[in-house]
């Protein structure tokens, strides 16, 4: 089954690459590994603003990185061309909005996590670094970049 076929399952559409919101690309690639920056969480076509352990449940936190993981694909889409010629997801890196006293950083990336291995099989299984930090550009609860190998 083609990579195209399961996200059509799975009931995910592309969306396009969004415009960078300040002096950065959204992609780069050097050799076999592409780059992508780090996309926020979008709630309806807005920052999906909020804090975990404030006002923001872990729940809804995998779910704003689920939304995340399908931003990132639109983008690594755009970067190979085809989505069939990754060959691995290489590393993801989760930055998640969170109280000083919330340690489930690590649970709210497994909504980017399973859903790239949902779609990608074995080999969207990952290397990955999940952080609270006291703050994200526009109050987005979760930004996540992506590295990955092409074929």
């Amino acid at each position: 089954m083609s990579l195209y076929d399961k996200l059509q399952q799975l009931g995910i559409q592309l969306p396009p690459v969004s415009t960078p919101a300040a002096a950065y690309v959204p992609f780069v690639q050097t050799g076999k590994l592409v780059f992508l920056s780090g996309h926020i969480a979008r709630h309806e076509g807005k920052p999906w603003v909020g804090k975990l352990g404030h006002n923001i449940t872990t729940e809804e936190g995998a779910q704003a990185a689920r939304s995340v993981a399908i931003d990132l694909l639109g983008t690594l889409h755009a970067a190979v061309g085809d989505l069939n010629r990754v060959k691995r997801i290489v590393k993801v890196m989760s930055l998640v909005n969170s109280t000083p006293d919330y340690t489930e950083q690590h649970l709210v990336t497994n909504g980017c996590s399973e859903l790239l291995g949902e779609v990608f099989g074995e080999r969207g299984q990952h290397a990955r670094s999940a952080f609270g930090v006291a703050q994200i550009p526009m109050e987005a609860c979760v930004e996540i970049e992506l590295i990955a190998e092409i074929e």
